[in-house]
């Protein structure tokens, strides 16, 4: 199966202006950018955690585990350049899925130029289960961290939240654009991208920043998706609980400081709302407040995958 794999992505894997040897070798070899610093991430997703096959097809599970790297770098405000993919195939029907899936990823690759280097694949008796490494590029403007967070910066968010469950998960659009626009015209002091949930994800922004945040609940650009979910559920606070903890939304999160937040919310530069939904304070933790002004802890989660002891 592995041959005719090789022999299919020779075929159909495009050429790529840094890749100087790619699928059908132990390795990829790269041509990177001097001076630039190299950005690695790798996600791995897996049958029955992150998608299921029937409810999603081959392609979109192709399309989604090439996408979340690719939010990984947005989030650090990197240029993507080139992934490497390893797949482990259920037995049956596993050269048909490794194209399917492969293929699922060529118009993104495409979109935002990204090399598929390569890789490996493993049968086994066991579910679909894909791997991406993903190498991007620093900017001269760049990167962004989690750290960096001060007291008194605004939180802002690009999109809309929650409800991802209902499709968005498998057809987001990674915010590269956004994010190296953003980093060229603007001061951000700190990033992540919401891949677990804004409760779960600014808990790590703030814990690396060492301060704590406030956010403002009616302020929250709830999706279409969440509110649709809410009404499913007769609940009229589920909206808000959706776009907290639901996960998957692959926006940005960032940490701007007061002045420069006001110009981004004027100017709006993107092709999607930058919202203000709160701002980070001295106090450790994480609070929320209220439409009535009350403040409080902010006790929601969002995603978190949980081992046995």
């Amino acid at each position: 199966m592995e041959r005719e794999l090789i022999a299919w992505l020779r075929r159909h894997l495009p050429s790529h202006p840094c890749l100087r040897l790619g699928a059908g070798d132990d390795a990829a070899i790269l041509h990177l950018a001097q001076k630039a610093d190299a950005v690695v991430t790798a996600d791995l997703l897996a049958e029955g955690a992150h998608f299921l096959l029937g409810e999603a097809t081959p392609r979109q599970v192709g399309y989604k585990a090439l996408a979340v790297n690719l939010s990984d770098l947005a989030a650090m405000a990197s240029k993507p350049v080139a992934v490497v993919v390893a797949l482990l195939l259920p037995r049956s029907g596993a050269l048909q899925l490794a194209v399917d899936v492969i293929t699922g990823m060529l118009p993104l690759a495409a979109r935002f130029e990204v090399a598929i280097a390569g890789g490996d694949t493993n049968t086994w008796d066991g579910p679909l289960v894909v791997s991406v490494t993903a190498i991007g590029e620093t900017t001269p403007h760049g990167p962004w961290c989690r750290r960096g967070a001060r007291p008194g910066d605004r939180l802002l968010v690009t999109g809309t939240l929650g409800g991802s469950r209902l499709g968005h998960h498998l057809n987001f659009e990674p915010r590269v654009g956004e994010a190296l626009l953003l980093s060229e015209k603007y001061e951000i002091h700190a990033a992540i991208d919401l891949s677990d949930g804004l409760a779960t994800d600014l808990r790590h922004v703030v814990e690396q920043s060492g301060c704590g945040a406030e956010v403002l609940l009616p302020a929250i650009p709830i999706s279409a998706a969440a509110r649709r979910l809410a009404a499913m559920e007769d609940d009229a606070q589920a909206d808000v609980r959706h776009a907290l903890c639901d996960g998957e939304d692959f926006e940005l999160l960032l940490a701007v400081a007061p002045r420069e937040a006001e110009r981004l919310l004027v100017d709006q530069p993107l092709d999607v709302p930058l919202c203000d939904v709160g701002r980070f304070v001295d106090e450790a933790g994480l609070w929320q407040v209220d439409a009535d002004g009350q403040r409080r802890e902010l006790s929601e989660t969002g995603f978190e995958h949980r081992a046995d002891p």
